[in-house]
């Protein structure tokens, strides 16, 4: 049976309480209509627990909106932080592995008129092209060293609860170190039989999913609330064809 909230349970005895205080009331000096002391005490004494009740919850909806909001904005910041030290960097990687790039680097053209019309079917583009990579063993090996690089960054991000309040980051956790334990798995890799290198693409197409979509995702937000920074992440975007912070417009 699945246990009552706190609310619920708050709920219940303050109506409890409140009737009880107006049945003693309607018992000790009946309700013939007449208003005197005794009346008011016991009316003002039978409302205050439904006020404690609505003052109550109200309250605490307001604090957990504010407390969740701030949360998000943390859990943003620290997504900023990730690309901006390791994310891109591998979205760079794995742009230039992808046999279809030109056709990813127009569904992640982000401009700042988009709408959430727009960004609604840059999601739905992206679900159907994650699967074109094609990297070489010296991809491999450059994956490899970036993940062996920043593998204490990543491990300080996953020890970050805030950080693993996103559904798709978590997702994208998991998927980064299975890659790393993969690649980390294997001496070299030239000469790896196709069913192996069939396997670790889907490694990286897996992770270069999640990482696409948690991109889109970042600069939708940043797009709608930190447009200084949202500028500055459109001129550094992995999907450009350099990396370019200089303002030309």
């Amino acid at each position: 049976m699945k246990k009552l909230s706190w609310e619920i349970k708050l709920s219940l005895c303050l109506i409890a309480a409140s009737v009880l205080i107006y049945t003693v009331k309607f018992f000790v000096i009946g309700d013939d209509g007449t208003s005197n002391t005794a009346t008011y005490i016991f009316n003002a004494l039978g409302f205050l627990p439904i006020n404690v009740l609505l003052v109550t919850l109200i309250l605490n909806g307001l604090l957990s909106m504010r407390a969740k909001k701030e949360q998000q904005e943390r859990m943003k910041m620290i997504v900023g932080l990730f690309f901006s030290e390791f994310g891109s960097k591998l979205l760079r990687i794995f742009v230039r592995c992808d046999t279809a790039s030109d056709s990813l680097k127009s569904v992640m053209d982000v401009q700042k008129s988009w709408t959430k019309k727009e960004y609604s079917r840059a999601y739905e583009a992206l679900g159907k092209h994650c699967s074109r990579l094609n990297p070489k063993a010296g991809d491999f090996e450059e994956i490899r060293e970036l993940l062996r690089d920043n593998h204490e960054f990543l491990l300080r991000l996953v020890e970050n609860p805030v950080f693993l309040e996103h559904g798709k980051i978590t997702e994208l956790m998991q998927a980064l170190f299975h890659l790393s334990e993969e690649l980390d798995g294997r001496v070299e890799f030239e000469g790896l039989p196709k069913s192996d290198i069939g396997h670790l693409r889907g490694d990286i197409s897996r992770v270069y999913c999640t990482l696409c979509d948690v991109w889109m995702s970042h600069m939708e937000y940043l797009s709608g609330n930190y447009p200084y920074l949202f500028s500055l992440s459109l001129r550094k975007s992995p999907f450009a064809e350099k990396d370019d912070v200089i303002v030309r417009e």
